[in-house]
């Protein structure tokens, strides 16, 4: 019998231990890695736990996170028995009614509420007291045996407590509107007060833990969240030809993750979490007959056509990809060189990360924070390109050598050439090339013109023959008071038809590229020189045809 008792308290006791209150804590975001594509954010929580077993609701958590990132750190004393991450945890416990900031507003409610009642009631007192009046005025109007004098001063005494009482009912009314609106105010106070301090989110850990020393336990929770990426941005400053380049490394980073990141030591990696781990393997590869439509082929250099517009026509290949277009935009503002003295860079195997000792505020709103992350003096050479078939103005080009010891990686720049800013521009290093070239913007100090010469271009008919002729005059000149390099390109059509004939005609001493079709001139220009260079070509083919020159 006593053994039956005693296993019947045990178990009612374990019920209550596994039924008892869940312990809410606020986890406070301590650190973030972000990654291009995701971030691992590292946060804290201490909470005071009883003997054996407890349940843990942490909030302030990311509202998207990968459930499998989840980790737990706690010490030895405490053993996690599961986790479980949730965006729709209610629970009867979970506002705070203890709060001091709480219970002060709403005893401050309490008294509104009193105050409120007690001016009600005076007006439906006052308001009643004129009814009244009203009505033993027409009762006494009717059956009055008074004489005129006593008439009217009864009248007098119903008119003036009548004014007295409706200025009374006037005041009060405007004390209820006044005391309406405090209550507002503290109902909107006490919505303030029972929120965060910082922005929380719906997301919620639910931690199972068994403990063997009561007392507080301190939590390291981590994990990895979609919500979250980062990109690389500079600012490349130069103030002559002569002079190196100050490239300013940024980093443009924006969260969705739910949490405010206060004060956090930010981290930013070019590693990509979550991507396929498998390594591949070869199988067979056995060629089969296809049928081609109208889909794109490419063609390389950046050209590219349709498949079925490949016969019986010239196609042109692009000699290099034009400079990229220099958007206008405000010009950036330039943060203090001693950053770079507050970020590590850490070369790994396979990515490169920034360690940044500066505490940041990024804010969970979808916005672009600006983080610098250091200052680097490049040395350049420069010299001038253009592609006057394409633009006729001449682009500053800067030549980094041995840029791979710099860690840069692709992404957008601002442009400030001798104090102006330029427009923006794209550093590409993911390149076979030992060289890195920066394009610094449009010099019109440099003119060029590309000019049709009308009486050495033409067309001829053959028997079955078309033959046209097609004659360029480029004109260089060097506006400036210093020499100048210039990289000089123009381009002639290819043919993939045999029935289609192209024959240069005059190249003036440009290096040809017969794969692609491409001329080059080194030049060197004197202050104020003109150079003058010339090239024709022929292209014969079917009359019958049509082709786009």
């Amino acid at each position: 019998m006593i053994k039956t008792i005693t296993t019947t308290v045990l178990f009612l006791i374990g019920t209550i231990a596994f039924a008892q209150k869940p312990i809410f804590t606020t986890a406070k975001v301590k650190a973030a890695t972000v990654y291009f594509n995701a971030a691992e954010i590292s946060q804290t929580a201490n909470i005071n736990l009883p003997l054996g077993t407890s349940e843990i609701v942490i909030k302030n958590v990311a509202v998207d996170l990968n459930e499998n990132s989840i980790q737990i750190g706690t010490p030895s004393t405490v053993t996690v028995l599961s986790v479980q991450f949730t965006n729709n945890y209610i629970s009867e416990y979970e506002v705070d009614t203890k709060s001091p900031a709480l219970k002060r507003v709403r005893d401050s409610i309490v008294l509104v509420q009193k105050e409120i009642l007690k001016v009600n009631n005076t007006i439906n007192s006052e308001t009643k007291t004129i009814q009244l009046l009203d009505k033993n005025q027409q009762i006494s109007g009717v059956n009055s045996g008074l004489n005129v004098t006593e008439l009217m001063k009864m009248v007098d005494y119903y008119k003036t407590k009548q004014l007295e009482i409706a200025n009374t009912i006037n005041t009060l009314t405007e004390k209820q509107q006044k005391l309406n609106e405090t209550l507002q105010k503290l109902n909107n106070k006490l919505e303030v007060d029972t929120s965060k301090e910082e922005k929380t989110s719906s997301g919620k850990l639910i931690v199972q833990v068994m403990n063997e020393v009561a007392g507080t336990v301190p939590l390291d929770i981590s994990y990895l969240t979609n919500n979250a990426t980062w990109t690389p941005f500079y600012d490349l400053r130069a103030e002559s030809v002569t002079s190196p380049i100050n490239m300013m490394y940024k980093a443009q980073v924006v969260q969705n993750t739910g949490i405010d990141w206060k004060k956090v030591k930010l981290t930013l990696s070019s590693g990509i979490p979550n991507q396929n781990n498998q390594a591949p393997i070869l199988s067979s590869w056995f060629l089969a007959n296809q049928v081609y439509n109208d889909e794109v082929v490419v063609m390389g250099y950046g050209a590219t056509k349709k498949r079925n517009q490949l016969q019986g026509s010239v196609y042109k290949i692009s000699a290099d990809k034009a400079v990229t277009e220099l958007n206008q935009a405000p010009a950036p503002v330039m943060e203090s060189s001693s950053v770079s003295n507050y970020t590590t860079v850490a070369e790994n195997q396979l990515n490169i990360s920034f360690d940044i000792d500066i505490p940041y505020d990024i804010l969970s709103n979808g916005k672009v924070h600006s983080v610098s992350l250091k200052e680097i003096k490049l040395p350049a050479s420069y010299k001038f390109y253009a592609v006057p078939k394409i633009e006729n103005d001449a682009f500053l080009l800067a030549e980094i050598a041995d840029y791979s010891k710099y860690n840069l990686l692709r992404g957008e720049a601002n442009i400030i050439f001798e104090g102006m800013y330029v427009g923006k521009t794209f550093i590409e290093p993911n390149q076979t090339g030992d060289t890195l070239n920066l394009s610094m913007g449009r010099d019109k100090k440099v003119s060029i013109k590309r000019e049709k010469v009308a009486d050495k271009s033409g067309t001829k008919f053959l028997s079955t023959k078309k033959e046209q002729t097609f004659t360029f005059d480029i004109t260089v000149r060097n506006n400036k008071k210093e020499a100048v390099e210039l990289l000089l390109k123009d381009q002639y059509p290819l043919s993939t038809n045999k029935e289609i004939e192209v024959e240069l005609l005059q190249s003036d001493g440009a290096k040809i590229n017969t794969e692609i079709g491409v001329l080059t001139w080194q030049l060197q220009l004197k202050p104020n020189e003109n150079k003058k260079f010339r090239i024709s070509y022929k292209v014969r083919y079917p009359k019958d045809q049509i082709l786009n020159l």
